[in-house]
């Protein structure tokens, strides 16, 4: 499902926001971004509002200038959220998880194809959906990061094995915050598995990329900062 603030602040999608182009990867659409010589990728998955987002772009482009080679997918076949063709529950149902991951792993696979060996994805949102299953896939990817999730169970971290970071909202109304600090703690139990818990105070869902006064920006930043820091960690 989506709630109101997964559609708050919405974006003024841009085709031509960016520094990167656009070309396909795995059959679909992806802004791509960085050094395409590089071995070492980072895959970016977004929330209902999908890849043409400028400030997601940015957040791009930013993780680009470390030396990454970025991609960032068009999973949503051409259907981010518009208030005008869509409400939430219609979009939801047109957007199933379980599909994305499969879609997901279509341009991951690409890049392997392409070279590339060391992967790290971070999921927004609805992105962070994919992200978690994609971390549960017996090496295939070498991090994670969930940026303020949809849905997401206890089940689905238990089945984790890929170093993971989830990174909170205190103020969630998708996948409560009490919920979410839960699965943080069954994450953090997973010795096995290298983890990075944090609640950031003060912002709601999806602030990360639709931030809209003075202190969400500064949380947004210090939250795409410490997403770089724990890819960075694994994707060297």
């Amino acid at each position: 499902m989506l709630c109101s603030d997964c559609t708050k602040n919405p974006p003024t999608l841009s085709p031509t926001s960016g520094a990167g182009i656009v070309q396909e990867i795995g059959g679909f659409s992806t802004y791509v971004t960085g050094n395409q010589d590089s071995k070492l990728a980072i895959v970016l998955l977004s929330d209902a509002f999908g890849y043409e987002a400028p400030r997601f772009r940015e957040l791009a482009d930013k993780v680009a200038s470390l030396g990454y080679w970025v991609v960032v997918p068009d999973l949503l076949y051409g259907d981010p959220f518009s208030f005008e063709k869509h409400t939430s529950t219609t979009w939801i149902h047109g957007h199933c998880p379980d599909k994305g991951c499969e879609d997901a792993k279509a341009v991951i696979d690409a890049l392997k194809s392409k070279g590339v060996s060391k992967i790290g994805v971070a999921g927004f949102c609805w992105g962070g959906m994919l992200a978690v299953r994609l971390a549960a896939l017996e090496d295939y990817i070498q991090a994670a990061v969930l940026l303020h999730p949809g849905v997401i169970t206890e089940e689905q971290i238990n089945e984790v094995k890929a170093p993971l970071a989830l990174l909170i909202a205190e103020n969630d109304q998708i996948c409560p915050t009490e919920l979410l600090i839960h699965i943080g703690e069954i994450l953090s139990a997973k010795s096995e598995v290298d983890s990075f818990v944090k609640v950031y105070p003060g912002v709601d869902h999806g602030w990360t990329l639709r931030y809209d006064d003075e202190f969400a920006v500064k949380s947004a930043e210090e939250a795409q900062s410490d997403m770089i820091n724990w890819l960075s960690k694994y994707i060297k």
